[in-house]
């Protein structure tokens, strides 16, 4: 029996587990690395252990502290949550040695499946339909001709994946052989660094297809089931963003024949525990095995809202040696779920991670809306880890009325002082196509997801929100004033009006829409009225009411409530169905040194891993210059126009912040 569990993860799925834990009565234990010290899962969990370092490597993945930490306080079980040391047959073998149970399949079914090569032949070898593929191996990268005959008799395109681990990771579509070995070299070196592994292997791509999977649940009594399937295709980077159950491409006969085959595969390799298999569809309804995920998904939510199961729950009665509970064996389908990862990331600037301090989070919830979130006021979000915040989860009795709700929940988040993936998410959920369901794995390919994550801030609404924010600043100073009789502003004139400057910010800074504009807001408060012009136009305004919080205002006949909040020169207005990020420019701008022309600076945090290009060479326009990697990821930065690399100011294994110069180009040719 499980009486104290230790939770071998961080952030939302941390806190998931925590809360059913609680629920069953069974107490709980964190552990967290220094930069998570404050975070929610440490103060949801009635036990903490400190990990002592800041990266994965340092902490989430030594399955040596974390065994010791669990026997440190007594706890008799260890669940992995997903990702970390979920699918380490190694740290479920060393758990079981210490006497510790792990809440997760056997370390022989892990280590089945932890070679996605191997998973292939097994998979076949039980009568699931597989791509052909092939292993990049030391003799073939060796032979750069033969890898390319070798590709080609895959059929182009072809896929380069990981052999070890999934995340999208370490995976390249290859259309054509001249592209081949630029994207073998580059999945190798992000598979080694996200799973220390940099092997890959090659299989033929599959078109326009639908990326389904089937939730997988056996016990330790030999008995298997599945829990229908779930729809997968919007993703970015091969990485899901938006998942739903059921998928509208699944018909109660192709349901049955997935679920046949999931089961199939969970028996062949000795499965216990939630699993998940995941498959490739195409737009015949042929369906081919990509992986079989051994742990709880990221998405089971929307499998829970359509079955009204906690898979938690099921894994901690199983990991016990309970045999399948019934309500797993008569589970049925009602309604649709739809969820949406919301992450910290630019996604105008190509989908580039995010760091900061959440100033504000708040997600409003309502019938049928469930948050799993990671984070609070507060938190910080950092490089060394995944940018997920949360997930924003509708239940509905159609699958429009989920998706609308979902929309609706999303449009009214609040996530103040990072960047964030959310108009994106909105854009797509209101989009005709997916709300027919003509989706698949290239969505995005085939939509701009730069126009779809740009705030879309109308003029008026803009307008409305800068009044917003200069009203709202001005009253506080009145209430503040010193003198009550002076004008609360920087002009002491009473018939002069006062004037506000702000430069819009936000997502698209690398230069697209409207962020980096400068707004002037010019005021002057009359007996009954304020007379307000913004970009040099004037606008009717009536003031209902004003605090340092919000703002009840009619401008131009259109009355609103704003909600203000205020970080330093930073203002976070949300109303009128939009958002601004605005900063308040100061008047006298101090002196200082700014980055040199033709400078090249950090799109985000990270690490230097590849230097291509040397100092003093000519490079031309795109040519890339150097490799960042960051939250797993590598992001090349590339030069912005011909010239030449005058100065290179860092090396590789180099951590850099966010704006860090890290070279410069200047006009001119190479001597």
């Amino acid at each position: 029996m499980i009486t104290k569990l230790l939770v071998a993860n961080r952030g939302e799925i941390a806190v998931r587990i925590i809360r059913t834990a609680h629920a069953m009565d069974i107490a709980t234990v964190a552990v967290f690395s220094d930069p998570d010290a404050g975070a929610p899962f440490v103060a949801a969990a009635d036990e903490a252990v400190r990990l002592p370092g800041a990266t994965p490597a340092e902490t989430y993945l030594r399955g040596d502290l974390v065994i010791d930490a669990a026997l440190r306080v007594g706890a008799d079980a260890v669940h992995p949550g997903y990702g970390f040391l979920s699918e380490n047959a190694d740290f479920a073998r060393a758990c079981a040695q210490a006497g510790l149970v792990f809440v997760g399949p056997p370390p022989e079914a892990i280590a089945a499946m932890g070679s996605k090569t191997r998973a292939k032949e097994l998979m076949g070898a039980a009568g699931v339909p597989v791509l052909p593929g092939l292993i990049v191996d030391d003799e073939l990268l060796a032979e750069p001709d033969r890898l390319v005959k070798a590709a080609a008799e895959l059929d182009f395109p072809v896929l380069v994946k990981a052999v070890y681990g999934g995340g999208g990771r370490g995976m390249r579509i290859v259309r054509d052989a001249g592209a081949l070995a630029d994207a073998v070299a580059g999945a190798r070196r992000e598979a080694a660094a996200a799973f220390g592994d940099g092997t890959v292997f090659l299989e033929h791509y599959v078109e326009r297809p639908r990326h389904v999977e089937v939730q997988v649940f056996a016990d330790t009594h030999g008995d298997v089931v599945h829990l229908f399937e779930r729809e997968c295709s919007i993703q970015r980077r091969y990485q899901k963003i938006i998942e739903e159950a059921p998928s509208v491409a699944v018909d109660e006969h192709l349901r049955e024949r997935l679920g046949s085959a999931a089961v199939a595969a969970a028996a062949a390799i000795g499965y216990v525990g939630a699993g998940t298999v995941e498959f490739v569809l195409d737009r015949t309804g042929r369906f081919f095995f990509l992986e079989v995920n051994t742990r709880l998904q990221v998405e089971h939510p929307v499998t829970e809202q359509v079955t009204g199961l906690d898979l938690v729950r099921a894994q901690l009665l199983v990991a016990q040696g309970a045999p399948l509970p019934a309500e797993l064996r008569h589970a049925r389908i009602t309604g649709h779920a739809v969820e949406a990862r919301l992450y910290a990331e630019d996604v105008p600037a190509g989908f580039l991670p995010a760091t900061g301090t959440i100033h504000r989070f708040d997600v409003p919830t309502f019938d049928g809306v469930r948050v799993d979130s990671g984070v609070a006021d507060g938190s910080v979000v950092g490089v060394h880890y995944d940018p997920m915040l949360a997930k924003v989860i509708a239940h509905g009795a159609t699958r429009d009325e989920a998706i609308r709700r979902l929309a609706r929940a999303l449009a009214g988040t609040r996530v103040h002082g990072v960047t964030t993936n959310r108009e994106l998410l909105v854009a797509v959920l209101r989009d005709e196509a997916f709300r027919s369901g003509d989706i698949d794995t290239g969505y995005l390919d085939r939509h701009d997801a730069v126009a779809m994550g740009s705030p879309a801030t109308s003029a008026d609404v803009l307008a409305t929100h800068l009044v917003a924010a200069a009203l709202t600043a001005a009253a506080e100073r009145r209430a503040n004033g010193i003198l009550p009789g002076a004008p609360p502003g920087w002009r002491n004139v009473p018939t002069s009006p006062q004037r506000a400057v702000f430069a819009l910010s936000g997502p698209g800074s690398s230069g697209r829409g409207v962020s980096g504009r400068e707004v002037e807001v010019t005021y002057r408060w009359r007996a009954d009225r304020v007379d307000v012009t913004v970009d040099g136009r004037a606008r009717e305004v009536v003031v209902h009411r004003l605090d340092g919080e919000q703002a009840d205002l009619t401008v131009d006949d259109v009355r609103s409530t704003v909600r203000v909040h205020r970080v330093g020169p930073e203002v976070y207005l949300d109303g009128r169905g939009g958002s601004t990020v605005a900063r308040e420019t100061p008047r006298f701008v101090e002196p200082g040194a700014s980055a040199a022309a033709g400078s090249l600076t950090a799109p985000m945090p990270g690490t230097v891993v590849r230097v291509a290009v040397e100092r003093g060479a000519a490079v031309t326009a795109g040519e890339v210059v150097l490799v960042l990697e960051a939250m797993k990821m590598e992001h090349a930065v590339t030069a912005p126009h011909d010239g030449v690399l005058s100065a290179l100011d860092v090396r590789p294994g180099q951590t850099v912040d966010g704006g860090h110069v890290l070279a410069v180009i200047t006009p001119g040719s190479a001597r």
